[in-house]
């Protein structure tokens, strides 16, 4: 079936099947499948696959619905479609799909499949929010106050070790969802309870069972200036390049503008993060400037709704990650970004003709 876009622009049909590539989890990520398909040329088709319907879907060359990522079916229902589709490149989108993955590499492999996902160790750290504080600061690296239980909260709130407002989130969370805002310790032990509802009764429950007792975080705020970080590793965890931007707007906890800027400090947090973590492709990492330091606050080992400003500025991974996988080196200038680029998110309307 060919799809179309509100513009009219037919999807590609008749293109020789060469090198496919699957996109797993690929919900709103319809840009994301256009960068694939713009670098993959005519070497094949970009395939997305997703638990419900999604845009991503309706602007791939082709699209399955596939089990939730938490079914036993999942991972041999994957399997089936690569062979059957001759695809030769996995990329996951989401952050409860990579440990999925990651522990299923070898099968993959064995079917013929390069899984662009870190290793289960990097996926681990970086979802866990409490263990990536934990990582930076036995590596000497600047985090937020954060605690782990309301009552260690509370009581260093009572002795001025941290200051109100204090933010509650969950320990194993994404985007913005039951993150809140406590200003005293009333609401924050609303907000704690709030939060531990709301993870029970959504998909975020499937990684907070790993530790149900303690599956929300109370982390201090920071004021100053957000930054949004690409730090990129070749297929082997080999340090890249690292693209800083300054986040001007978000919304739903992704940023919405964003601006490439040129700083040494940034480049050189990102290249020694790379060193440690040894991650797979794009670490997106969430970084802030407050008092004269740069603190950490999250590491996602994907693709993040930050990469389309790199990507604007001059940045081509999609492009890079088909090389390595390909077993070729990438173009450096593909890696490259030009600073002072201001990008904006948009909306537009995709339709489904069948």
């Amino acid at each position: 079936m060919i799809q179309r876009i509100s513009d009219g622009t037919e999807m590609r049909k008749n293109v020789k099947e060469k090198y496919n590539i699957l996109l797993t989890s690929a919900g709103r990520r319809s840009y994301l499948v256009d960068y694939f398909k713009e670098a993959l040329g005519d070497e094949g088709l970009v395939h997305a696959a997703n638990s419900e319907e999604c845009t991503a879907l309706l602007t791939a060359d082709r699209a399955v619905l596939t089990p939730l990522i938490y079914d036993k079916e999942y991972i041999p229902f994957l399997l089936k479609y690569c062979k059957e589709n001759q695809i030769s490149l996995l990329i996951s989108l989401f952050d409860i799909d990579l440990p999925v993955l990651a522990a299923h590499r070898k099968a993959f492999s064995d079917a013929g499949v390069e899984l662009a996902v870190s290793d289960e160790e990097t996926v681990r750290i970086c979802n866990d929010k409490w263990e990536t504080c934990q990582f930076l600061r036995r590596n000497h690296l600047p985090v937020p106050r954060t605690f782990l239980s309301l009552q260690d909260a509370e009581r260093a709130a009572e002795k001025g070790e941290v200051s109100w407002p204090l933010m509650v989130k969950p320990r194993w969370g994404m985007g913005s969802l039951s993150i809140f805002q406590a200003d005293d310790r009333e609401e924050l032990e609303v907000f704690y309870r709030k939060a531990l509802s709301e993870i029970r009764t959504s998909y975020l429950r499937y990684e907070a069972c790993q530790d149900e007792e303690e599956c929300i975080l109370i982390q201090e705020k920071l004021e100053g200036v957000e930054y949004g970080l690409d730090v990129i590793n070749d297929l082997n965890g080999n340090y890249c390049n690292t693209i800083p931007k300054r986040k001007k707007a978000m919304r739903s906890g992704e940023t919405d503008s964003a601006e490439t800027v040129d700083s040494k400090e940034l480049k050189k947090l990102g290249e020694t993060v790379s060193h440690l973590l040894r991650h797979r492709g794009n670490l997106d990492m969430d970084v802030f400037q407050s008092g004269g330091m740069y603190y950490i606050l999250e590491m996602n080992a994907r693709f993040g709704g930050g990469y389309p400003f790199s990507h604007a500025a001059g940045v081509n991974l999609p492009k890079a990650i088909i090389s390595w996988a390909q077993g070729r080196e990438a173009d450096p200038e593909w890696l490259k970004a030009r600073a002072g680029v201001w990008a904006m998110k948009d909306i537009r309307i995709l339709v489904s003709e069948k």
